[in-house]
């Protein structure tokens, strides 16, 4: 089974990812749990170091990735950079993670392939990532969720959340505001099960597990 959370920052999805996960341990199934982000998954930041590293200058964290990327000067960089990210995610969905599944597992995913186009679309807009080859490699060969969730919560309580728990992927208003009309746009692509991240916790892990048949 493989089931997936995507959301908007702050909006809840790490915690109802825990109560999951202690959900699954207490009925004595041992899920397996996979995070991505497109460019920050751990291969990615490992060459990313390697270089910077090499070229003898400061390692910048994780949270400061997409920023600074969007920022690099050379058009010819950035394509690649998103080449890259995408490739590595296509391993990781259309390869590791079928191989989880075929094993029969429980699979939950912290962010899946919309949350990456999300990103992108925001981030990098003079692009059309969905019409790339790669892109499209990457819709085909990512399973398709048995169970996803998307959580949102209003622009402004989201940048309140984010700011109180020091986030490093922090955006400010205005972009979080194209990652809301970004999500909501892909509500029917994507279909999700929508959650208002406003919710009680405890409230939203019952549906949750209900919705799972768990």
């Amino acid at each position: 089974m493989l089931i997936t959370f995507s959301g908007l920052d702050a909006a809840g999805k790490s915690t109802q990812i825990h109560l999951l996960l202690a959900h699954l341990r207490r009925c004595r199934v041992t899920p397996i749990y996979i995070w991505t982000r497109g460019g920050s998954t751990p291969l990615f930041e490992l060459l990313r170091r390697s270089f910077r590293r090499a070229a003898g200058g400061p390692v910048a964290g994780v949270g400061q990735r997409l920023f600074r990327s969007r920022k690099v000067k050379y058009r010819w960089v950035r394509i690649v950079w998103l080449w890259l990210a995408t490739a590595e995610l296509l391993w990781i969905y259309g390869v590791q993670l079928r191989w989880h599944r075929r094993r029969k597992r429980v699979i939950i995913c912290d962010r899946y392939v919309w949350d990456t186009l999300v990103d992108f679309r925001t981030m990098f807009p003079e692009f059309p990532i969905e019409r790339w080859w790669i892109w499209r490699q990457l819709t085909r060969w990512a399973p398709s969720p048995d169970h996803a969730f998307l959580l949102l919560v209003p622009v402004d309580e989201s940048a309140q959340r984010s700011q109180q728990k020091a986030d490093p992927y922090r955006y400010p208003p205005e972009l979080l505001k194209q990652r809301l009309a970004q999500y909501e746009a892909l509500t029917g692509l994507a279909g999700w099960h929508v959650l208002d991240g406003r919710r009680a916790p405890e409230e939203l892990a019952a549906e949750i597990v209900a919705v799972a048949g768990l």
